[in-house]
């Protein structure tokens, strides 16, 4: 009995020694996306190391040959790990031998990660905001172009007041304009440098963050080591910026897929298809999965949130599974934002037919309560004799008759006949809305304008930020240089 326990305790324990468990901890594919990162990380350390005089630089200068060359061969070549960085710590040891462990002093896993997540998501986050640039470009250059081009505007998807094409793109400009902002807030929390946090607890070793920090580009240091080696809130504030931004894109997504349905405008082949098997049709595809991606979005705010949860202080390996939501969301969300731009920068809008379909359900009724309600008539009364118009025609006669019915007097005797006309038209109804942020021309032209300056100033800070990440680029490789 004895001995029979003895040999399935062993065979029990041969079975489960280096098995599944060790493939289930590795994260080696995965971080194929920020092997570049962690190669930049390691110089900037090794760097650091060598000027604070706790390793030697010759043995730098080993180190950083020996990163150029794994950075030569790829990410394929890796040595196999439990992750990139012992990955690439392990190849640095094959070249130089035992010394090469010396990259590794006065840091730890946990700062090391968190710093490359944040290096690469730098990058993720300016690619993205390129795109939100590029769609709010395309919404202004639409709107130029018909900023006197009439539309049916909807509420609950009724016919509800006449606008203008450009008041409609200028609308989604604004959104997108926030969206922008809001990317660039979570940037700036995301481009601060956890490294020398070490694990948690920092280092007994004399090193000097902020140098680190300048050559990795970062703009400061996370000053708590316990902070800067376990937080995560800048992925959730990054991806929720991100499912916001995919909110307004969706909202965009169904305004074109509904339109396009109603003849309101053509969308360029490049950004449609047609069905397998009726001919006839032109499907808005692509926007359909524009749609989609705020799904996917809050999704992963939902699934990051979970994961981050409750987590103790400090570092905890469910972090490893926290940042594959921000990569699949800052990618999905990137690419949507491309297409809604391609789209709208490629439809076409047929202005007699939205002129046609401008007035379609009484649209203009309110600009004649509120043209009855200017001539003396409490609103609420413009309301009634206009609602019940509505029922009858929609026309002169009908608002006579009503205005009769409910005054008990002619229309005439509160307001010309051709001022009601007027407000019956639906162009001259949104040529009345001229007041700060309405469809008319002139307030468009406005808010155009604004626009416009926005859209330079964002331009600006996005090279700004750009160039400050090239600079610590050159900088940190003409440092290497000096050793290798």
């Amino acid at each position: 009995m004895d001995e029979e326990g003895s040999d399935e305790g062993v065979v029990r324990r041969d079975r489960f020694s280096g098995g599944p468990a060790r493939s289930f901890l590795s994260s080696l594919a995965a971080d194929e996306r920020i092997f570049e990162a962690d190669l930049e990380v390691d110089r900037a350390h090794a760097v650091m190391l060598a000027e604070c005089g706790i390793v030697d630089d010759e043995t730098v200068g080993e180190i950083l040959t020996a990163l150029d060359a794994i950075e030569v061969e790829g990410h394929a070549a890796l040595p196999d790990g439990e992750d990139v960085h012992e990955a690439i710590e392990t190849a640095v040891i094959e070249r130089v031998g035992p010394d090469g462990g010396k990259m590794h002093t006065a840091r730890s896993r946990n700062d090391e990660v968190a710093t490359c997540i944040r290096y690469r998501l730098r990058e993720d986050v300016l690619e993205a905001l390129e795109t939100t640039l590029g769609l709010r470009e395309a919404l202004c250059e639409v709107a130029a172009e018909h900023t006197e081009t009439v539309m049916p505007g909807y509420t609950h998807l009724q016919p509800a007041q006449p606008i203008t094409v450009a008041h409609w793109t200028l609308s989604y400009e604004s959104a997108v304009r926030r969206d922008t902002a809001r990317l660039l807030e979570a940037y700036a929390r995301i481009n601060e440098s956890p490294l020398g946090g070490a694990a948690f607890a920092g280092t007994t070793f004399d090193i000097d963050r902020e140098r680190t920090a300048e050559l990795l580009g970062f703009d400061s240091v996370i000053e708590n080591s316990m902070d800067a080696s376990s937080s995560r809130d800048f992925l959730l504030e990054t991806t929720q910026a991100l499912s916001t931004l995919a909110t307004t894109l969706s909202g965009l997504a169904e305004d074109l897929v509904v339109f396009a349905n109603r003849g309101f405008v053509d969308l360029s082949d490049d950004y449609a298809s047609t069905s397998s098997i009726m001919p006839q049709k032109k499907n808005p595809d692509t926007l359909e999965l524009v749609r989609a991606i705020a799904g996917d979005a809050a999704g992963a705010v939902q699934g990051l949130t979970t994961t981050l949860k409750g987590l103790p202080r400090a570092y905890n390996r469910d972090l490893q599974r926290a940042t594959s939501h921000a990569w699949e969301t800052v990618d999905a969300v990137r690419e949507a934002t491309e297409v809604a731009a391609g789209t709208v920068a490629t439809a076409d809008w047929p202005e007699d037919v939205l002129a046609d379909a401008a007035g379609e359900g009484f649209s203009t009724a309110t600009g004649v309560a509120d043209l009855l309600a200017a001539n003396g008539l409490p609103f609420r009364t413009a309301h009634e004799v206009v609602a019940i118009a509505a029922e009858r025609g929609a026309d002169y006669d009908a608002i006579a008759a009503a205005a009769e019915e409910v005054l008990g007097e002619s229309l005439e005797t509160y307001v010309d006949p051709d001022a009601v006309a007027a407000a019956l038209d639906p162009t001259e109804s949104v040529a009345s809305r001229d007041s700060q942020g309405g469809p008319a021309p002139v307030a468009v032209e406005t808010q155009l304008e604004a626009a416009r300056d926005a859209l330079a100033a964002d331009e600006e800070s996005l090279e700004a930020l750009e160039a400050s990440l090239e600079t610590a680029h050159e900088t940190l490789r003409a440092e290497v240089n000096g050793y290798v």
